[in-house]
């Protein structure tokens, strides 16, 4: 409903200005102006509530009776600058020829600048030309607007990708493999078995909070609260590291974790903190799905001096050895890379020898 009356009070303006310009142009013609002209003026003032609809329409009947009458030239601007603001260039060129066709004519006829019907004309054209630049620069205008808006959304799109791919691969691969490990050893003992349906349902637990935390922020407006985290729930830090790692070996893998003290630090900064805890995550995930069964060694070094040096690496396992029982996307390396840059920093990845590492810097940085 205020869209409707916004647009309606945008066409009343636009007839009072092309009215009050009408008016004003009279005094430049004269007597020579008659009541059908009048007439037709005020015909083509009322009718420019019909450009929205009807825009390319109402700028060739204005133009062609422009050509006869000098009192049109306001609502033919606001025709031809509705149809070079809104309607394909290839349309927009037919109109603007359309309106500087008699320019020709004009100028082999040899104006005589003493004549007020010159000036009239030197005017017309004139005003058709800024009507046309206006509307283009109008035109691209809310099309670089809406490029951005679209880049926008397009960025909110694989951030919120990063964000579920991190938070929900690590809890479903910890759930894949304790139910993996009840499927495969069906001769477990009952406290074996009460130890992994408690870790299974633990994992299913913190997955589900994870995943309303994230469509928490998709509801919430953008806000502080929305900045901070999913629904203001608490962050992963640096410090959140070991207790990643405890997870992971409570699910059976064998990690060494070497980190010195100002890298897991309460004073690492909070930005570069969350995107080293995701790389190591998404490293101990790659590592459980693609090399089941291998030692991970997990480095953190670094400082205020430094930056921060993140490190997952651990060996390639045979070909045969390999167990694709865990399906994966391939985007969470990808994700990673574009996590680290957004940080500021830079990570790479891929086979170092025998091993599959992924080493990244993040700056040091509040």
């Amino acid at each position: 409903m205020g869209r409707v009356r916004k647009g309606l009070v945008a066409d009343i303006a636009v007839f009072l200005g092309a009215a009050v310009f009408s008016v004003l142009s009279m005094d430049g013609v004269g007597a020579s102006i008659g009541p059908v002209e009048q007439a037709v003026s005020a015909a083509a003032c009322a009718a420019l509530f019909l450009r929205r609809r009807w825009p390319v329409q109402l700028a060739v009947v204005l133009l062609v009776a422009g050509w006869f009458a000098h009192l049109v030239g306001g609502p033919t601007a606001v025709a031809v600058f509705t149809v070079a603001a809104y309607r394909p260039l290839r349309t927009t060129a037919w109109v603007a020829a359309l309106a500087f066709a008699p320019l020709p004519l004009f100028v082999a006829r040899g104006p005589d600048p003493d004549l007020p019907e010159t000036g009239s004309a030197m005017t017309f054209f004139v005003i058709m030309a800024g009507s046309i630049g206006w509307g283009l620069y109008v035109r691209s205008r809310r099309q670089l607007l809406a490029s951005y808006a679209e880049r926008g959304r397009r960025q909110a799109r694989e951030e919120i990708a990063r964000e579920m791919h991190d938070v929900l691969a690590h809890r479903l691969s910890l759930l894949s493999v304790h139910a993996g490990a009840l499927e495969f050893h069906p001769g477990a003992s009952p406290a074996e078995i009460e130890r992994a349906a408690g870790v299974i349902r633990e994992s299913a637990h913190q997955a589900l909070d994870d995943l309303r935390g994230i469509i928490g922020v998709l509801r919430e407006p953008a806000g502080p609260a929305a900045a901070d985290g999913a629904g203001g729930r608490p962050q992963p830090t640096l410090a959140d590291v070991r207790r990643l790692v405890e997870e992971s070996r409570d699910a059976g893998m064998r990690i060494v974790l070497e980190a010195d003290g100002d890298a897991v630090s309460a004073a690492a900064p909070a930005a570069s903190g969350r995107t080293a805890y995701r790389i190591v995550q998404e490293g101990l995930t790659n590592a459980r799905k693609h090399a089941p069964g291998t030692e991970v060694t997990v480095r953190l070094a670094g400082g205020p001096a430094r930056g921060l040096t993140v490190e997952v690496s651990n060996p390639v396992p045979a070909a045969a050895a390999v167990v694709p029982a865990i399906p994966g996307a391939g985007q969470g390396l990808i994700g990673l890379t574009e996590r680290a840059s957004l940080a500021g920093g830079d990570l790479e990845h891929g086979r170092s020898g025998g091993d599959f590492r992924v080493r990244a810097w993040l700056p040091w940085a509040a």
